[in-house]
């Protein structure tokens, strides 16, 4: 097995969105905000080769969106697949599955780009895309709250094309030799959580909008754009006690920096943030 890190580029989101409750005057010491209270994330996703299987796992906002779009997130630092893919030896021709925590635009849009004649095509055209029917079902008719997040161009033309799967929503169902799922709702309905058991015994979890960064790592700081909210604290609850074993490693989608580190229990008991790891020292 062989992990890689693929950067997709950056943006911007409110502060106070992002951290939700907490205070600013706590939240603008870990990420500071710009004259627009708006901080800047990382696009971050993770390409796990298991066996002939080469998975990608989320794709980040892509560049079919508009000025509009753009003059409101900012994306920026944009690097294409076929660079990221590059960097490890790999072209967008050889990923066989990309794995779809959610269909917010941050997650999804990169799937899908124009072509020359301003038709969509999919990025990875030998890939199968993976979602869950319950998701697409909640994305294709949004409520109010994430109308804005869920572009239907992002995902549609996927199950159009015949390109999208469902798994099933079945707590640790198999979605490769090494890898299985947990399904969480407080950020949105059924959205996938890959865990990924590696060859040292340690397992990684792509934390996807469960854990956005490290800093993120205290139960309070649940984002308001998660729709059930008290439902996030417990699902972060639990894997706080799941993860703070020593042998689990979390990947951090939107950390700014840090992209993988494990979780500890402190003298009094709490589960902080422990430290960066490289995923070479963790496989």
């Amino acid at each position: 097995m062989r992990l890689h890190t693929i950067e997709t580029g950056k943006f911007k989101l409110d502060g106070g969105a992002m951290f939700g409750v907490v205070p600013k005057r706590m939240w603008n010491k870990l990420n500071p905000a710009d004259d627009e209270n708006l901080c800047t994330w990382q696009m971050r996703c993770l390409l796990v080769e298991d066996g002939d299987r080469k998975i990608l796992i989320d794709t980040g906002v892509g560049n079919k969106q508009d000025d509009k779009f753009r003059k409101h997130f900012y994306p920026h630092d944009d690097k294409s697949f076929e660079e990221s893919l590059g960097a490890v030896g790999l072209t967008t021709e050889d990923i066989t599955d990309v794995l779809l925590t959610h269909f917010h635009f941050d997650h999804v849009g990169g799937s899908l780009s124009y072509d020359s004649k301003g038709d969509i095509v999919p990025v990875f055209p030998n890939a199968v895309y993976w979602t869950n029917e319950l998701h697409y079902n909640w994305a294709f008719t949004p409520n109010a709250r994430e109308a804005a997040s869920f572009l239907k161009e992002n995902f549609v033309p996927l199950r159009e094309q015949g390109l999208l799967k469902f798994m099933d929503v079945q707590e640790g169902v198999r979605f490769s030799d090494h890898i299985t799922l947990g399904f969480v709702y407080g950020h949105t309905e059924a959205m996938m959580i890959p865990y990924i058991n590696l060859p040292s015994g340690n397992t990684l979890v792509y934390c996807a909008d469960l854990f956005p960064s490290h800093h993120h790592i205290p139960l309070p700081y649940v984002m308001a754009y998660d729709v059930r909210p008290l439902d996030s604290l417990k699902e972060r609850q639990t894997l706080h006690e799941r993860a703070s074993d020593g042998k689990h490693f979390l990947f951090f989608e939107h950390d700014p920096t840090v992209a993988c580190g494990n979780i500890i229990k402190s003298d009094t008991g709490k589960v902080v943030f422990g430290r960066e790891f490289s995923l070479n020292e963790i496989v």
